[in-house]
């Protein structure tokens, strides 16, 4: 297996949908092992394959839930269907997702509290749950990315107007930036080390893809 650089905001792969897996095969299953690898030298909780370059319809996810779900599995040709969305606005604190492909930032998103979800596993078997809370959120957001949609394109209000603001700031919204996980400065700050020499996670909140939010952070243009 092999860790694989991470597309950033403005690559073409994540802004249009990914096509649907026909071949499951040895192909695939290395494709998934690398998604995996990947996902965790990012520390990350979701990695779509377009995050990676590849624009098929595959997303990884580690995260604990209480819908009686495996912690850490795949999902194949998934579709899935929410409930109404929230009409509160979302809490800068508690509703703060971010993600992989525009690292080093987190906006506050309401997304709906419930997610059902079918696909297919790496033998090509039926998948379907019910998801809530965290894992919902988790479920909604990869699910976007093979929709060619971001979290920051689902921003509204002044939240909306300030994720504009960094895409330009950032100098992202072009083709051709990525980062390297295990090698690259970890832009969420899982790497920070503190004066005692222990690792220090910055506080945020947990969902889609990644969400702590340090100072820092470097891209790479390919």
């Amino acid at each position: 297996m092999s860790v694989r650089p991470v597309v950033i905001y403005g690559e073409p792969v994540l802004h249009r949908r990914a096509e649907a897996v026909t071949e499951f095969d040895d192909a695939l299953r290395e494709l998934i092992e690398d998604m995996y690898a990947t996902m965790d030298a990012a520390n990350g909780v979701g990695l779509a394959a377009p995050q990676i370059g590849v624009g098929l319809r595959i997303f990884t996810y580690e995260m604990a839930n209480d819908d009686g779900v495996p912690h850490r599995g795949v999902v194949i040709n998934p579709v899935v269907t929410t409930s109404g969305k929230p009409s509160e606005d979302p809490d800068p604190h508690d509703d703060a997702e971010g993600c992989l492909s525009v690292p080093g930032e987190s906006f506050p998103l309401v997304r709906p509290l419930r997610a059902h979800v079918i696909g297919q596993d790496v033998e090509g078997n039926r998948l379907e749950w019910d998801a809530t809370g965290w894992f919902a959120r988790c479920m909604q957001h990869e699910y976007d990315h093979l929709n060619g949609t971001l979290y920051v394109d689902r921003l509204e209000g002044r939240w909306a107007r300030k994720g504009k603001r960094m895409l330009k700031a950032n100098g992202w919204n072009v083709p051709g930036l990525t980062w390297m996980p295990g090698v690259d400065a970890d832009p969420f700050g899982h790497d920070d080390v503190d004066a005692d020499g222990d690792v220090e996670i910055v506080e945020g909140a947990r969902g889609s893809d990644q969400v702590t939010v340090p100072e820092g952070g470097e891209t790479e243009r390919r």
